[in-house]
C-alpha cells in the first residue's frame, strides 16, 4: 500500500479515536522528563562553571577559611551569591519549572488512571507533596540567604522534607512492569539519603569545630545530592514511554471554533473519592487514642515519683506501678470479648486519666490517673488479641499504636518536652488538658461510628495465617518477655525526641546534638523503623538482632554525637519489632502472657530507677550504677522474643497473601501519616529556632552579672504541677545571667522523660549545659548562661558509699574574660566520707584554676564546719557572706571578682529550697589575694542598674520574696 494511503488511513483512525477531533501535533511524554533533566543540570552546573570562572576565590571563602584550605564551593555559595552565576541559575530553574509541574501531574495520572498502582487518595497526597516541593524550590532559589536568611532556610527545609515522601511515594507506586525504573529509584534513593549523614557530619566539623577543609568535603556531598535528586526524577522517562501528548483541533467536534467550556470541563472532571478522607480520619482518631495511651503511661511514673521525692523514701504509692498488669484479665473469655466489642467505650473510660488534672489533691490525682492507665492498657491489649485472627486489622491496630508513639514525640517537641495532657499540667503551666479531653471524646465517637459503618477488614473468611500449623518450638514465656522488654525500651528511651541526647551528653565544645533541631532526626528514625517493621524477614534475621545489640553497645559506651547515633540506630531496631513481637504474643493464652509481659516491664522499670535511687530502696546497693545490666537484660529478653517469633510465626510473603491489597492500603495510609508527622516536626523545630530569645546579658554596660543556685526537685512543684513556667518567671525577674539548677536530671521514667530546661533557655535566651549525662546515674546539675560556654567538664565526684555527686566545671566568656564556674551537688548528710572526698575534689578544681571563679553548689554543712573549711580554704575562694549562718545546703563562693550584692529569695512553693544569688562585677585587676572587708553599702548609694529588683521586697511577687538577711532585704557591699 502506498505511503500516502497509509497516512490517510492513520489520520482517519486518529480522527475516529479522538471523537472527530483533528490531531495537529503529538510528542512522547518522556520528553518532559528529558527536558526537566537537561534544564535542571544546566542550572546547577553552568552556575558552577561561571561562578568558578568569575568569582572563584569569593565563592570558596566561608566564615572561617578561604583558599587554599577551602577549594570547592558549596551549592548555595555558587548559585545564590554572585553575578552572573546567580542569574544563569535562576533563568534555567525558571525554564525547569514548566516541565517540573508537568512531571508531577503526569505521575499522578500514571499511578491513578493508567497503571493504577495507588488509590486516588494517596495519589492526591503525592500530587500535593510534589507541588509543594516545586514551589518551595522556587522559594530558596529566588530568595537567597543574603536576601532573607530565615525565609531561604525555611523554604530549603520544606523542600528537603517533601523529598522524603515524594521519593518514597514515587518508589512505592512505580508500576510493577517498570522493573528498571524501580531498580534505579532504589539506587538513587539510597544514595540520596545515604549521603545525608556524612554531609551533616562535615557541616558540623566546619560550623562547630571549625576544621579546615571540612566545608569543601561537605560541598562535594551537597553537589552529589543535586545529582541524585535530579537523576531520581529523570527515571520517569522510563515510565512515561506509555504516554504521549496530543494537540487536537476540536472545531470539527463542536461545529464551530469555540470550545464548549462547560461540556469540556465536565468531561475532564476527576471523580471524587469520598471514602479516602473518611479512612484517613479514622486513622487520625485512633492515633490520637494511641497518643493518649503513651501520655498516660509516661505520666504514671512521674506522679508516683512525687511521693517518695518529698518523703525521701518509700511512700507506698509505688504499688500503683502494677496497675499495668490489668491485661491479664483478658484471660477470662467473657472479659476479653466484652472489652474488644466495646473497646471504644473502654477508651472513653480510660480518658478519666486525662481528666484527673481537675483534681487538686496529689494522691487522688495519682489514683485516678492509675485507673485510666490500667483501662487504656487493657483496651489496647484487647484490641491486639481480638484482631489477631485478621492479619490486616491486627497490623493496622499495631501500626496505629506505634504511630501514636511518633506523634507523642511530635507533640512533646511542640511543648518543649512536656505533654499538654499530663496530669501535672494545667492552663497556667501550658497544659491543654481540656482540649485534649474533648479531642479524646471526639476520637472515641469517630471510632464508634466508623466501627459500625466500615467493617471492611472484619471478614473472617480465611483462617488466621499468624501461627504455624504444627509449631511445637514456640514459647509463650519468650513471647511475653520479648514484648514486655520492648515496651520498656520504647518507654525508657524513645518517649521524647531529646531523650537519647541527654543520656549521652558530654561537655563543651563536644557537647553533642541539641534537641532543636536534631529532635527531628530522632522522630524521622523512629518513623523509618516503623516502616521497616513491614518486612518480617528482615526483622527476624539474626544479623538484624546483632545490629540492634551493636547499636545498644555504642549507645551505652559512647558519648556526644557517636552515642546519639548509637541511640538512633537502636531506636530504628526497636521500632522495627513493633509488629512481630505483639503478633507472636497474641497467639498464646492472654492470662499468662500478659501477666508475664507486664511484670517484666515493671521489673525493668524498677531496675531502671534503682540504678540511681539505690540509696533509698531495699537492696539498692546491688543495682548501683547498673544501667549496663538493665540494657543487657532488655536486649537479651528482646532476643528471646525475636527467637520465638521466628519459630511461631508463618513466613511473611506479601506477594502470596490474599490480603496483599488491603495490607498495602494500610501501610500506605500509615506512610502518609508518618511523613506528615516528620514534616510537622521540622516545621515546629524551625518555629522554635525562630522564636527563641536572643542571648544577651542583663547589664552589659556595667560588666555586671548575677549568678544563682537553686535546687528545684525535678521541676515538679509542691502541689505536683510542672514548675518550669514559674521557674522561668523567677529567673527572668531576678535577672540571673548564670544559674545552676540542682536535682535537674528528668530523663528517666520516674521524672517523665522531659527536658524542662529547653523551655526556659529558649524563652529567655540562654546557653545550656545539661550537665552529666543520665547514663552516669546522678540526680543532675544543670547550668544556664547568658555568656558563651567555651568549654565544660562534667565531673562524677568521689562517692564510695552514698549516691553519686555531680559537678559542672565550665569556662564562660564573660564580657571577653574567661571566668570559671562550678555547679555541684554533693551527697547526703548520712555519708560524711562521701562529702569529704567530694569537697576535696571541688577544692582541687578551684585551686588549680587560674581564672576568676564562681562556686554555686549544694554542700550539706553549716558555716565554718569541717566541710565548709575544706571548700573555701582548700579552694582558695571567698564566701559571699560568711555572717549568714542560716545556710545548710546551698553556698556561693568567688575569687578575682568584685562582689556587689547578695540575696536569698523564697522558693515560692516550687520546691523546698530557696534561691541564693550574688551580683559580681568583672575586674581587670588581679584580685587573687584580695580579702574582702564585707563592709556594707546602703542601697541608696548603689547605682540603680546594680540593685536587685524592687518587686521581691515585702510580700514579693508570686510568693517569691527576699528573706533571712537583715530586714529581709538584699545586702550590698562597698567596693575595695
Amino acid at each position: 500500500m502506498p505511503p500516502s494511503i497509509l497516512d490517510q488511513e492513520e489520520e482517519l483512525h486518529s480522527f475516529s479515536r479522538n471523537g472527530g477531533a483533528k490531531v495537529l501535533y503529538k510528542f512522547p511524554a518522556r520528553l518532559i522528563s528529558i527536558t526537566h533533566t537537561i534544564f535542571a543540570y544546566c542550572a546547577f552546573f553552568l552556575a558552577l562553571i561561571f561562578g568558578c570562572y568569575f568569582s572563584y576565590y569569593k565563592i570558596v571563602q566561608n566564615e572561617h577559611y578561604g583558599y587554599p584550605e577551602e577549594w570547592f564551593p558549596s551549592v548555595s555559595a555558587t548559585t545564590g551569591d554572585r553575578y552572573p552565576a546567580r542569574a544563569i541559575f535562576q533563568i534555567f530553574i525558571a525554564l525547569t519549572s514548566g516541565p517540573r509541574f508537568a512531571l508531577v501531574f503526569l505521575w499522578y495520572l500514571l499511578i491513578t488512571k493508567s497503571a493504577r498502582t495507588a488509590s486516588k487518595g494517596f495519589g492526591k497526597f503525592l500530587l500535593t507533596v510534589g507541588l509543594i516541593r516545586t514551589v518551595s524550590c522556587g522559594g530558596w532559589v529566588y530568595i537567597t540567604s543574603s536576601d532573607d536568611h530565615d525565609t531561604h532556610d525555611i523554604a530549603m527545609i520544606l523542600y528537603l522534607l517533601c523529598t522524603l515522601p515524594w521519593q518514597y511515594g514515587v518508589w512505592k507506586t512505580t508500576p510493577r512492569s517498570s522493573h528498571n525504573a524501580a531498580k534505579w529509584r532504589k539506587i538513587f534513593t539510597a544514595l540520596f539519603f545515604g549521603t545525608l549523614p556524612p554531609m551533616i557530619y562535615y557541616f558540623i566539623q566546619h560550623k562547630v569545630h571549625r576544621v579546615s577543609g571540612a566545608y569543601t568535603i561537605y560541598a562535594f556531598f551537597e553537589w552529589s545530592l543535586i545529582i541524585y535528586d535530579v537523576a531520581f526524577d529523570a527515571v520517569t522517562a522510563l515510565d512515561f514511554q506509555r504516554f504521549e501528548f496530543t494537540i487536537q483541533d476540536l472545531s470539527a467536534v463542536h461545529g464551530h471554533g469555540d470550545i464548549d467550556d462547560d461540556k469540556h470541563g465536565e468531561q475532564m472532571a476527576l471523580p471524587k473519592n469520598p471514602k479516602a478522607w473518611k479512612k484517613l480520619q479514622g486513622y487520625i482518631g485512633e492515633i490520637y487514642l494511641a497518643f493518649v495511651f503513651w501520655s498516660m503511661l509516661t505520666s504514671l511514673g512521674l506522679l508516683i515519683w512525687y511521693f517518695p521525692l518529698f518523703n525521701m523514701g518509700i511512700s507506698g504509692y509505688e504499688v500503683l506501678l502494677f496497675v499495668t498488669i490489668s491485661p491479664c484479665l483478658l484471660g477470662n473469655r467473657s472479659v476479653q470479648t466484652t472489652v474488644y466489642k466495646n473497646r471504644y467505650l473502654f477508651h472513653l473510660l480510660s480518658l478519666t486519666g486525662v481528666a484527673s488534672y481537675l483534681v487538686e489533691t496529689p494522691s487522688r490525682r495519682l489514683i485516678i490517673t492509675a485507673f485510666g492507665v490500667s483501662v487504656s492498657i487493657l483496651t489496647w491489649m484487647s484490641t491486639f488479641i481480638g484482631s489477631s485472627a485478621d492479619p490486616v486489622q491486627f497490623e493496622r491496630n499495631v501500626l496505629v499504636w506505634g504511630t501514636g508513639l511518633t506523634f507523642f514525640n511530635l507533640v512533646k517537641l511542640a511543648w518543649a518536652t512536656e505533654s499538654p495532657i499530663w496530669p501535672t499540667m494545667k492552663a497556667s503551666t501550658g497544659g491543654w488538658n481540656g482540649t485534649g479531653l474533648l479531642l479524646g471524646i471526639a476520637a472515641v465517637v469517630s471510632g464508634i461510628l466508623n466501627n459500625k459503618k466500615d467493617n471492611q477488614y472484619m471478614g473472617r473468611s480465611l483462617s488466621s495465617p499468624l501461627l504455624k500449623s504444627a509449631s511445637k518450638d514456640g514459647s509463650w514465656a519468650y513471647a511475653a518477655t520479648g514484648f514486655g522488654s520492648l515496651l520498656f525500651a520504647l518507654h525508657s528511651m524513645y518517649t521524647d525526641s531529646s531523650l537519647i541526647m541527654r543520656w549521652t551528653v558530654t561537655g563543651y565544645p563536644h557537647y553533642g546534638p541539641s534537641p532543636v533541631p536534631w529532635g527531628v532526626l530522632t522522630i524521622f528514625v523512629l518513623a523509618v523503623g516503623l516502616v521497616l517493621s513491614f518486612n518480617q524477614q528482615l526483622v527476624l534475621n539474626i544479623l538484624w538482632f546483632v545490629f540492634g545489640c551493636t547499636s545498644c553497645l555504642i549507645f551505652y559506651g559512647c558519648s556526644g554525637w557517636l552515642g546519639y547515633i548509637g541511640g538512633l540506630l537502636l531506636g530504628l531496631y526497636l521500632m522495627s519489632l513493633i509488629l512481630v513481637l505483639p503478633k507472636a504474643m497474641a497467639i498464646y493464652s492472654p492470662m499468662k502472657t500478659m501477666l508475664l509481659a507486664f511484670m517484666v516491664y515493671n521489673f525493668l522499670c524498677l531496675a531502671h530507677v534503682w540504678v540511681v535511687a539505690y540509696e533509698f530502696v531495699p537492696g539498692g546497693v546491688y543495682a548501683r550504677e547498673r544501667t549496663n545490666w538493665v540494657l543487657s537484660c532488655t536486649m537479651a529478653f528482646i532476643g528471646l522474643g525475636v527467637y520465638n517469633a521466628k519459630l511461631a510465626l508463618q513466613p511473611n510473603r506479601p506477594e502470596k497473601s490474599p490480603y496483599r491489597n488491603l495490607l498495602q492500603e494500610v501501610r500506605s495510609h500509615i506512610g502518609v501519616l508518618l511523613a506528615a508527622i516528620i514534616a510537622f516536626s521540622a516545621i515546629i523545630s524551625v518555629g522554635r529556632v525562630l522564636t527563641a530569645g536572643s542571648i544577651v546579658p542583663y547589664h552589659p554596660e556595667q560588666k555586671m552579672f548575677t549568678a544563682g543556685i537553686w535546687t528545684i526537685h525535678f521541676a515538679l512543684d509542691n502541689d505536683m504541677w510542672a514548675s518550669e513556667r514559674r521557674m522561668r518567671d523567677a529567673v527572668r525577674d531576678l535577672e540571673l545571667d548564670v544559674i545552676g539548677f540542682l536535682e535537674s536530671d528528668t530523663m528517666r521514667i520516674i521524672m517523665g522523660n522531659r527536658d524542662w530546661a529547653q523551655y526556659i533557655a529558649e524563652d529567655l535566651g540562654y546557653y545550656i549545659d545539661y550537665g552529666p549525662a543520665t547514663m552516669t546515674h546522678t540526680w543532675g546539675c544543670l547550668m544556664l548562661s547568658k555568656f558563651p560556654i567555651k568549654k565544660s567538664v562534667h565531673h562524677l565526684l568521689p562517692s564510695p558509699i552514698g549516691e553519686l555527686a555531680c559537678a559542672i566545671h565550665a569556662t564562660l566568656d564573660v564580657y571577653g574574660q574567661d571566668v570559671d564556674f562550678i555547679v555541684s551537688h554533693n551527697g547526703q548528710e548520712e555519708n560524711l566520707l562521701d562529702r569529704q572526698q567530694q569537697t576535696a575534689e571541688l577544692a582541687r578544681i578551684m585551686r588549680e584554676s587560674q581564672n576568676p571563679f564562681v562556686f554555686l553548689g549544694y554542700v550539706v554543712t553549716k558555716p565554718f564546719q569541717q566541710i565548709y573549711n575544706m571548700l573555701y580554704d582548700g579552694g582558695r575562694i571567698n564566701d559571699i557572706e560568711p555572717s549568714d549562718d542560716d545556710r545548710w545546703c546551698e553556698y556561693i563562693g568567688y575569687r578575682k571578682l568584685n562582689r556587689v550584692g547578695y540575696a536569698r529569695i523564697t522558693h515560692g512553693g516550687i520546691t523546698d529550697t530557696e534561691i541564693q544569688t550574688g551580683k559580681f562585677i568583672l575586674e581587670n585587676d588581679n584580685l587573687d589575694q584580695w580579702k574582702p572587708s564585707y563592709e556594707r553599702e546602703d542601697e541608696a548609694n548603689v547605682p540603680q542598674a546594680l540593685r536587685y529588683p524592687e518587686i521581691f521586697k515585702g510580700e514579693g511577687i508570686r510568693n517569691h520574696r527576699f528573706h533571712v538577711t537583715p530586714n529581709n532585704e538584699p545586702i550590698y557591699y562597698r567596693p575595695s
